[in-house]
């Protein structure tokens, strides 16, 4: 469903003209005459599942739960939820395990948390959950060893969230603990196992029913075990784990070039194919519940970029076609400088709700037309260009083709060529588009910005031309992301019988 051919990466701004395949003006010639040819057959006779109705997701530390939940009571994080329709929001991160604690009247606050969460903090989640439409997963800590805490701490959640708890999750990244001095090694998935069985124990006795989801490993390598031992064993509702294309302490450093880099592609193309084969071998859905560009926050300069919007869209396309479940992407409201798709600039505005659209929000916004959608195959002839193109076919049989470009500046614009057949008719565009590759503002869908009250309205006449005998062709320019939505030909009406 992806095509990427190799050249090397990054990102400018995005220029697109659509073109039909005859005639066009001299401006649209001359940088058609100097591009490289990219040919690309879509295939819509052969639909993947679709891609589910709460796909897209937002992941935040358990440490923000309570400020995140205040959002109900003002700011514009609802409104911002409801533009991209239905969706997950996901707590845990390394805090989960680490800095807080679940309390209550029966249980007070551990002595290693530095801060906690109460029935107060999940009624207020419930309250941001209905106004936005958007379900919970919660991660309840497994590194500080508390059966009878988790019980109280599970059933709390399915009491105040009700029908908006999507499920729980114990404990983050768990593979890892041995390495981050949360367990004695040789920490093993049979050692896991035994304390998740525990915890699954008490948990029930209190809130039977509870969905489970997990095991939320750190990377696809290790899921190829602890993915396939925990759908064997826990069988979960759902199976969960993070990706990073990037690390914080590797060599050579994370940079723009790296994120969209040919390399990038094929290593995440080979990291969603493990993730995806243990769940059809399982027949459990798999959800990426933590994604982002950078581990350890984000890298300022390449996380915070429009860079990091060119990876999302590609990623989350890819995500679809590979039939994933969905895509949480992870953020921080107080780090603007991080990877995070919403933040607020200030203490105040933090508290107050306030938050700004990134880079990466608009993404998201691209990627909400693809929800719903079948999957359909993608075919290209080999080409030099940096291009990925995508394609699906909507429930309105509307063919949806994102097309990402992460050439650097400078580089040769790409002439793609799409050959969909003659059952598709007129082709819109709405484009990506920003001031650089590692612009941190500025950035633009269909031209326009998200509002100040976080919402973002598609502009009314976004540019239109007709097909051709089947064959749309389109410049684009280094640094570009686009959806084009082709319309199904109407077919002509039959004269009455005579």
């Amino acid at each position: 469903m992806s095509f990427r051919a190799a050249r090397a990466a990054c990102a400018v701004c995005l220029v697109i003209a659509l073109l039909p395949l005859l005639g066009g003006c001299g401006e649209d010639r001359a940088v058609g005459s100097s591009a490289v040819e990219v040919s690309v057959s879509v295939d819509a006779s052969r639909l993947g599942a679709p891609v589910p109705r709460d796909f897209l997701g937002l992941s935040f530390e358990m440490s923000s739960l309570a400020q995140v939940a205040r959002y109900a009571d003002g700011g514009d994080f609802a409104t911002m939820l409801r533009s991209l329709g239905h969706g997950v929001l996901r707590f845990g991160g390394v805090s989960a395990d680490t800095r807080v604690a679940w309390t209550d009247g029966a249980t007070p606050l551990a002595p290693w948390a530095s801060s906690a969460v109460q029935v107060s903090d999940l009624l207020k989640l419930r309250k941001l959950a209905a106004d936005s439409g958007w379900r919970v997963l919660l991660t309840i800590g497994l590194a500080q060893y508390n059966p009878l805490a988790a019980a109280r701490e599970a059933l709390a959640a399915r009491r105040a969230l009700r029908g908006w708890l999507a499920g729980i999750e114990l404990g983050n990244e768990p593979d890892a603990y041995a390495r981050h001095h949360l367990r004695s090694s040789p920490w093993t998935f049979s050692r896991y196992g035994t304390q998740i069985a525990a915890y699954r124990r008490a948990i029930e006795k209190v809130a039977p029913g509870i969905a489970f989801v997990g095991p939320d490993v750190s990377g696809s390598h290790v899921f190829e075990d602890w993915g396939r031992r925990a759908a064997i064993s826990e069988r979960p509702a759902l199976l969960t784990g993070h990706h990073y294309p990037l690390g914080c302490h590797t060599l050579p450093p994370a940079t723009i070039a790296r994120l969209l880099s040919p390399g990038i592609r094929r290593a995440e193309d080979a990291s969603l194919h493990r993730y995806m084969a243990v769940s059809r071998a399982s027949g459990i859905r798999f959800r990426l519940d933590e994604a982002n560009t950078v581990s350890c926050g984000g890298k300022a300069g390449v996380s915070n970029t429009f860079a990091s919007t060119l990876w999302a869209v590609d990623y989350i396309a890819r995500a679809m076609a590979a039939g994933a479940a969905g895509v949480n992407l992870q953020g921080n409201p107080a780090n603007c400088h991080g990877y995070t798709p919403v933040c607020a600039t200030t203490p105040q505005k933090v508290a107050e709700g306030d938050l700004t659209a990134q880079p990466e929000w608009y993404a998201l916004l691209l990627s909400k037309a693809l929800v719903g959608d079948h999957p359909v195959r993608v075919r290209a002839s080999p080409s030099p260009a940096n291009v990925d193109v995508i394609a699906s076919l909507s429930a309105r049989r509307e063919l949806h083709v994102v097309i990402v470009d992460d050439d650097p500046p400078g580089a040769r614009p790409a002439l793609v060529t799409l050959h969909v057949g003659r059952r598709f008719g007129s082709a819109v565009v709405l484009s990506l588009t920003a001031p650089s590759p590692a612009a941190t503002a500025g950035v633009l869908l269909g031209g326009r910005a998200v509002d100040g009250d976080g919402r973002w309205r598609a502009p009314a006449n976004l540019p239109r031309r007709p097909g051709r005998s089947g064959v749309v062709t389109l410049d684009v320019l280094p640094s570009s992301a686009m959806l084009v939505t082709l319309a199904p030909r109407r077919r002509p009406a039959q004269a009455p019988p005579g």
